[in-house]
């Protein structure tokens, strides 16, 4: 009898290890009790004011993967410092755009729901409906990520792969983050939306190696475009650049071809054609149709998303996204 009254208690310890831990995780349409239309409240400020300014999408995206690969998932790069060294603070982030649209957002849901809605999940749907909304590719975006209260411009910098980064320099932050070479190449082909600053590039430009050369593996009529009409110097700070031109609107495989034409914008993108796998899935992705594309890129945004994620009872629900003990 006592034998199976251990086997029971040891079976509901079980079972109960295996419930805990599922309560805990992402799941769809998490505020369905508790802020009903907190989904329709993010989609609909999206498209209420994507129109007016479509380069937010870039902008949003750039900002999701930024914040998922410090710390995972959790709102942190939305935090001011009064001493300058929160993550936005960092020199991957100073030109990380669209923190008072998420603000705006915040206060629509604040006043709906109050403490309910994380700011990590906010920027996780905007980011997803504002890509939508420009002819992008949809995902599922699971939710109730909580939000942390931690925030360092060093860790932004030591985690978040820089423009100028090699493959192996890519490959081993990104498997930092559990994501693989498909992931690299797929989420990489982020950058057929949106533009750059020159100073992300200029090196390449005219000291690539110190000595006051360029690139040799950046095709030399890009390059020469790119001096003669964009980046005048190597000191120009301000100049705005397409990464994917002439397609930079549009969610397409336009970067892709641009690649193998060793018209990548930035180190890094070259990079993605210096190791044989990634080179291969730029090829695959190239025989494909833009919905396999789309297809492809919705699984690896899915599972970027879910980097580290706090749930349950880890982390908070920040009242106001820029600071930190709201």
């Amino acid at each position: 009898m006592n034998c199976l009254r251990t086997i029971a208690l040891s079976l509901s310890l079980f079972l109960v290890g295996l419930v805990g831990p599922v309560q805990a995780q992402l799941q769809m349409n998490f505020y369905a009790n508790t802020c009903p239309n907190a989904e329709k409240i993010v989609q609909d400020f999206v498209s209420n004011h994507i129109s007016s300014a479509p380069s937010l999408a870039a902008a949003l995206l750039r900002m999701h993967f930024h914040d998922c690969f410090v710390r995972g998932c959790d709102g942190s790069v939305l935090i001011n410092s009064t001493s300058g060294n929160a993550e936005r603070d960092s020199t991957p982030n100073l030109t990380v755009r669209g923190f008072g649209f998420i603000d705006a957002i915040k206060a629509v849901l604040e006043a709906q729901c109050p403490g309910i809605v994380s700011c990590a999940d906010i920027i996780a749907l905007a980011s997803r409906d504002a890509v939508v909304f420009t002819g992008g590719p949809n995902w599922s975006v699971p939710t109730g990520r909580r939000d942390g209260r931690i925030s360092n411009a060093s860790e932004a910098l030591a985690n978040i792969p820089p423009p100028t980064s090699n493959f192996t320099n890519l490959q081993t932050l990104f498997a930092n983050q559990g994501l693989d070479l498909k992931d690299l190449v797929l989420l990489s082909g982020a950058h057929t939306i949106g533009v750059s600053h020159c100073s992300s590039f200029t090196t390449r430009l005219y000291n690539f190696t110190g000595r006051g050369d360029q690139d040799p593996a950046l095709d030399s009529e890009y390059a020469a475009n790119l001096k003669s009409r964009k980046c005048p110097s190597l000191n120009d700070n301000t100049t705005i650049v397409e990464m994917d031109p002439g397609s930079r609107k549009t969610f397409d495989l336009s970067y892709y071809q641009l690649l193998v034409k060793r018209r990548g914008l930035f180190q890094s993108d070259s990079a993605l054609t210096t190791n044989p796998t990634t080179l291969s899935n730029i090829n695959q992705i190239l025989k494909g149709s833009v919905e396999n594309f789309f297809s492809e890129f919705a699984k690896s945004m899915e599972k970027m998303g879910r980097i580290n994620v706090k749930t349950g009872s880890a982390g908070v629900v920040r009242r106001q996204c820029s600071v930190a003990n709201s």
